[in-house]
């Protein structure tokens, strides 16, 4: 990996070459995604099922792209049952973590006849992307739906695409039966966002569209917000490795490559106060690398964006993490929870040499959608407040109102809101 001193110029350097990787940075699919967003918007099921012979070579039509019950059990049949007790396992982690976010409508009323209050309510319908193609993510199915059900949303549908044979990923079908998707159409791609957002006559409307996908997919929920709620526009994986001399290099190295091996715009970055793990991190990698299933992508994201950053001091490497707002963060120092007070930007923190960002990602709890290219400055990871709307309650008597309402009707004749201030002096007309 190339080792740089972390100077102004190399973080800013830096960040310019990941911010590359944002979907927004990709308008040259824009206008096809939004010519498939149009087109199934005004011909519906027509559209959907000519798009999906097109790009997925699969032959649809409104008696076959509803995954049936009997697909979801030849499916289940199909799992090797070791991966459905561990995603069982991974489901009450999951669901356990997301049951401590839930929030609660509440009221607080006082003497006077004043009752101020906040209503919670669960969405309606939700949509739930989940990609296809050669990689199956079933943990991304887990990490979608569960905070879903948790909140209370009253019906979840989930769309994948199929293969040209019309079938979904078995373990795909598994966890969604796992976590209780409702509903599951064969669809992907741009056009199975629109059909979420607009509704087809075989894939009902939904308030919200939440889950990963590619360039086409992050487009379009770009595209469709506004018409419907979407959780993100997520970009490619990231993870940066905060270390200093008392790191393990083959655990940090080890962490920098789980997330490299995701596809070839996938950062790894290391910072750290010490030359000399600099260089042992450096050739732990190059030995990983070298025996590892997808030496090709790691490669070729190491090289784009894969970075060691040695720096002054532990206070430099901080404020660079906090500049970049990884996604994932792992704090590899003497006193990681220390170290972790100072840290105001990231998705998801890990402390400690034995929480690696994979523990993360499958099992401990924690969501594992997260925000990426540098969102984390103001962004959180999914979860239940994803799928909950808030009303606010309001109730006055005519005792509290009286001695108040002069004053608001001064605030509304100061912006010339004439019926504003009517709406309140016609309750006191003598």
């Amino acid at each position: 990996m190339r080792i740089l001193k972390l100077t102004e110029e190399t973080r800013k350097n830096l960040q310019e070459d990941l911010l590359k990787r944002s979907p927004n940075s990709y308008r040259q699919y824009e206008e096809q995604v939004h010519h498939i967003i149009e087109e199934v918007r005004e011909k519906k099921d027509e559209a959907l099922f000519a798009f999906t012979k097109q790009f997925d070579g699969a032959k649809l039509d409104s008696g076959n792209v509803r995954v049936t019950k009997e697909e979801i059990e030849e499916a289940y049949r199909l799992t090797d049952n070791k991966l459905i007790d561990v995603m069982k396992k991974a489901l009450e982690n999951i669901k356990a973590y997301h049951e401590k976010q839930k929030q609660y409508s509440w009221f607080d009323s006082r003497p006077d006849g004043v009752m101020l209050g906040q209503k919670v309510t669960p969405l309606a319908r939700v949509g739930v992307y989940v990609p296809g193609g050669k990689a199956a993510y079933p943990s991304s199915v887990l990490m979608n739906v569960l905070p879903a059900k948790v909140a209370g949303v009253g019906k979840i549908v989930m769309t994948t695409p199929c293969d040209r044979e019309g079938k979904v990923n078995p373990a795909t079908l598994a966890a969604a039966t796992l976590a209780g998707v409702d509903e599951i159409y064969k669809a992907g791609g741009a056009q199975a966002v629109a059909a979420l957002a607009f509704g087809t006559e075989s894939i009902p409307k939904v308030d919200k569209i939440v889950g990963p996908g590619n360039i086409y997919v992050a487009l379009a929920k770009k595209a469709v917000f506004g018409h419907v709620s979407i959780d993100s526009i997520a970009g490619p994986s990231e993870i940066l490795v905060l270390a200093d001399k008392t790191a393990n290099p083959r655990y940090a190295a080890a962490d920098l490559l789980s997330q490299a091996e995701h596809d070839e715009l996938a950062s790894a970055i290391l910072i750290t106060d010490s030359e000399a793990l600099a260089e042992q991190v450096s050739c732990e990698v190059d030995k990983f690398t070298a025996v590892l299933s997808r030496k090709d992508i790691i490669e070729k994201s190491l090289e784009n964006y894969g970075c060691i950053l040695v720096a002054e001091n532990m206070d430099a490497a901080i404020e660079a993490a906090n500049e970049i707002a990884s996604e994932h963060l792992e704090i590899l120092t003497s006193n990681p929870f220390e170290t972790m007070m100072k840290i105001r930007n990231a998705g998801a923190i890990f402390l400690g040499e034995y929480a690696s960002e994979p523990l993360g990602d499958y099992f401990a709890g924690p969501n594992h959608v997260l925000p990426t290219n540098g969102t984390a400055k103001f962004f959180s990871p999914l979860s239940v407040d994803d799928f909950i709307k808030k009303s606010s309650i309001i109730s006055y008597s005519k005792e509290a109102l009286e001695p108040i309402y002069q004053d608001i009707v001064q605030f509304a004749v100061s912006e010339q809101l004439t019926a504003h201030a009517n709406s309140i002096n016609v309750r006191f007309e003598e």
